[in-house]
């Protein structure tokens, strides 16, 4: 009988392969691990339409699970190729529309997705018709900084754990560029202000003393008759130079604004300074001396001054990250009959085997060719514990054998599962979407009442029988009075202080949104392993005779397994004591080393070790490889070890001369803090969700908590993002995680958190990196998220006060040049003053 080619069944969660023995009836839904079938069994199928754009702010783009998936994966067509790249310079959403059009409008091009939060953009395009380094160029437009991302191509990555957030040239290029423009705008406009102050600022105020005709003017700066002109031209060419060279990322982003028809503060600011300049010189030619040259170089100063202390603040931020990497293979020993050679992992074809001594990485994925042996696959699946596998099983790429070597069979596809977690992080980046700002999203509102206003004021000047430069200064009046551009100012120094305080407190964060969007939460997802717990093995309990102790610390050193390293830590320095253990006595120091001296034999198993200590025969695991020895273990051990395992810990049994004699309990604590950060959470009528890669035993301390709505056990890392988008069903979903197997999951989330132990990729994918382990901060960044929204309201409030003086000074015919600079600095002096407040605790 020939061997059937129908495609294997799919997950009804997460569409991963359903294993033979977990077909239960071809009406019933299959499920690739108990895991999935109890998220499916809460959660069901409420699940957003695939591929949604949500318009409410904050809302993430969330891709379908296929895309999850099989991440990386061929594309619709197999001529088309996906790359990434990262483009430095946007700041909004208004940026990301005018780079996908840019990029669509190129030939070749099928698709483009770009993400200023994370600095991503993703196009699939035809390479037989357009390059790699084409798509590079054109994306280099108008101040912004294309690069392809380190390995952005459809495939395996080339490097992993390298982002937007390393400390690349071109990322620090563009702030010195922009601290430059910023330099050059202070500097030489305060060398210009002093002459400046100094000679118009009496000439301008004399109106108040006298008719106001040029000829007081002139008498009170002290210029003469007909020179009394001759100091503006210097000013009007200088100031030229200051906008067209400091303002210039305002203009920029004010055309991209108009192209893209989304008015924003650029926008805002744009028309402030350019309409003073052209009020400025008009007012020259005419022959008037009520010019605001200096409007011009102060606002385009200060704005860009935030917008470089913005930049500045958010590389505080990138710097304060800890340079965690993700061990990466990009080597491989394949085994044959002739011995090892070490080739390329992408030389590898699916059939070869590969060799995997103890203590590294497995490659690729692949399936245990012979043999047995012990890996650790948390970094991909999340379980604590280390796996014991037996010829014929499955082992995932990224996974570390910790104990034995391991020779295994190349799967198909020739890549390893974090290479796919990260092709699937990056494409979720990229479709990641920012919201706009508040105030972009008020300058596109009032933009019009202000350019309409002017435009009445002007075309009225006319019908009153005025001359057409007299209507134009009058329209070009009502802009400067009406423009409110102090919003330009406000936004950036209210993002800046917002990161600056939440770096002070360990709280990485990049993007502004991410208060907004922490705001509207409406359900936290916590990993546990790492995240829930520390992470890291230690011994809990120990009921074993002190003397066999010593020899059993002695024999562990000479093992490679996360447990051997908590018991060597744990007794060979003498470190237990009466509340961690139920041992007859303590060990005495340096007995460890008498013992290390006489070991006479050793061996190594894939579930423990044993040796001859001493002229003692001791043997230290699990209870099968008692059982496979044919040692003896009393009913009260066995007892004490399934306890142990229920509750989520390792048993490890430890004997000698053929008698089990106790047991050592290794596993991970919780962190100092989970039960007052998940009550605090829960006080804020957040629904809390613990999601994790753990069996069922070790969440029932979660399970019970009574802040806890649902745990999900032994879940993998596509079930996980699977259930991330169902609880998405029911609103805003944040996801905290530290392990590479949450980085999707965090992608996917509306706002992800990753903890500080995580690994370079979960940072990559998180909106949030707390630097240190405290769990408590995890609470603190929805504080700071309410201090923000105090400060973003005060802010915009206090950058209308220009607008509210101005205005009152045309209604009452006072309006001068003096007393409008006056409210530019009283507002952006209130502003800063306000920005640097402490407001978390108000």
């Amino acid at each position: 009988m020939s061997p059937s080619h129908s495609s294997p069944p799919t997950c009804a969660l997460c569409d991963g392969t359903v294993p033979d023995h977990r077909v239960v009836g071809a009406d019933d839904p299959l499920f690739c691990c108990t895991g999935c079938q109890s998220v499916y069994r809460v959660l069901g199928d409420e699940e957003p339409e695939p591929g949604r754009m949500d318009t409410t702010p904050g809302v993430r783009h969330t891709p379908s699970v296929e895309e999850i998936q099989h991440a990386g994966g061929s594309t619709e067509s197999t001529t088309e190729s996906r790359v990434f790249f990262q483009v430095d310079g946007m700041h909004c959403a208004t940026c990301e529309a005018f780079l996908e059009s840019v990029a669509k409008s190129c030939e070749g091009v099928t698709d483009a997705a770009a993400s200023y939060v994370t600095e991503t953009v993703r196009i699939t395009y035809d390479p037989d018709r357009v390059s790699k380094e084409t798509l590079c160029d054109i994306l280099s437009t108008l101040g912004y900084s294309a690069t392809l991302r380190a390995g952005g191509n459809d495939g395996a990555p080339t490097v992993i754990g390298q982002s937007r957030r390393s400390d690349e040239p071109n990322e620090r290029g563009i702030d010195e560029v922009l601290g430059f423009r910023y330099a050059v705008g202070v500097i030489f406009g305060t060398f210009m202000l002093l002459p400046y102050a100094a000679l118009l600022y009496p000439a301008q105020l004399s109106s108040f003393f006298g008719d106001g005709t040029l000829d007081m003017y002139a008498s009170a700066s002290g210029l003469g008759g007909g020179d009394s002109l001759l100091i503006l031209p210097l000013f009007l060419v200088l100031t030229g130079v200051v906008l067209l060279f400091t303002g210039l990322p305002l203009l920029q982003g004010a055309y991209v604004s108009l192209k893209m028809r989304q008015p924003n503060t650029d926008l805002l600011v744009a028309l402030t300074i350019v309409g003073a300049y052209v009020y400025s010189t008009i007012a020259f030619l005419l022959g008037r001396l009520d010019v605001f040259y200096d409007l011009t170089i102060v606002v385009a100063a200060s704005v860009v001054a935030a917008i470089f202390y913005e930049s500045l603040s958010k590389q505080r931020a990138m710097d304060r990250l800890t340079n965690l990497t993700i061990s990466h293979v990009t080597e491989a020993r394949r085994y044959g009959v002739d011995g090892t050679t070490t080739v390329d992992v992408h030389d590898l074809e699916p059939g070869e085997r590969v060799l995997v001594r103890e203590g590294e990485r497995i490659p690729v994925d692949g399936v245990l060719a012979e043999g047995e042996c012990t890996v650790d696959e948390a970094i991909v699946t999340g379980e604590s514990l280390p796996v014991s596998k037996q010829a014929g099983d499955e082992v995932v790429g990224g996974a570390v054998v910790t104990n034995g070597a391991a020779v295994l069979t190349v799967s198909d596809g020739t890549t390893s599962s974090i290479d796919r977690l990260i092709t699937s992080v990056w494409n979720l980046q990229s479709g990641d979407h920012g919201v706009q700002r508040q105030a972009d999203r008020f300058a596109s509102v009032i933009i019009l009442l202000v350019v309409g206003g002017a435009v009445l004021a002007g075309v009225g000047s006319l019908v009153m029988g005025t001359v057409v430069p007299v209507a134009v200064l009058t329209a070009l009046a009502v802009l400067l009075v009406g423009c409110p551009w102090a919003l330009g100012l406000a936004t950036p120094l209210s993002v800046a202080t917002s990161i600056e305080q939440a770096v002070d407190r360990g709280i990485v964060i990049f993007d502004e949104t991410v208060f907004e969007r922490l705001r509207n939460v409406d359900v936290v997802v916590f990993d546990k392993t790492g995240t829930l717990t520390t992470g890291q093995m230690d011994v809990l309990e120990a009921d074993v005779p002190s003397d066999l102790l010593e020899i059993v610390a002695a024999l562990e050193q000479r093992a490679s397994h996360p447990a051997a390293d908590a018991i060597v830590n744990a007794f060979a320095q003498g470190s237990h004591d009466g509340d961690r253990s139920r041992a007859d006595g303590g060990v005495a120091d340096g007995s460890d080393h008498e013992h290390a001296k006489d070991i006479t034999e050793f061996t190594s198993h894939a579930t423990g070790v044993e040796g001859v200590v001493a002229d003692t025969h001791v043997l230290v695991g699990n209870l099968h490889l008692f059982a496979e020895l044919g040692w003896s273990v009393s009913e009260q051990i066995e007892t004490r070890a399934a306890e142990a395992r229920t509750a989520g810990h390792l048993p490890v049994v430890v004997g000698r001369d053929g008698h089990a004699e106790g047991v050592i309990v290794v596993g991970d604590e919780p962190r100092s803090g989970w039960d007052d950060t998940l009550t605090q959470l829960s006080d804020r009528a957040i629904e809390i969700v613990v999601l994790t890669g753990d069996d069922e035993a070790a969440t029932d301390f979660l399970d019970s908590h009574p802040a806890v709505d649902h745990v999900f056990a032994g879940v993998p890392p596509a079930g996980k993002t699977a259930t991330i988008r169902r609880l998405q069903s029911r609103g805003q979903v944040t996801m905290v995680g530290d392990g590479t197997n949450d980085a999707p999951a965090l992608a996917t989330a509306d706002l992800g958190i990753s903890l500080g132990g995580g690994t370079a990729l979960a940072s990559d994918a998180a909106d949030i990196s707390i630097v240190g382990d405290d769990l408590a901060a995890v609470e603190t960044t929805f504080d700071l998220a309410d201090a923000a929204r105090r400060r973003v309201k005060q802010n915009n409030g206090l950058a209308l006060l220009y607008n509210g003086v101005t205005m009152s000074l045309a209604a009452t015919g006072l309006l001068n040049p003096v007393f409008a600079m006056g409210a530019v600095v009283a507002t952006g002096g209130l502003l800063a003053a306000n920005s640097f407040r402490d407001l978390l605790h108000e």
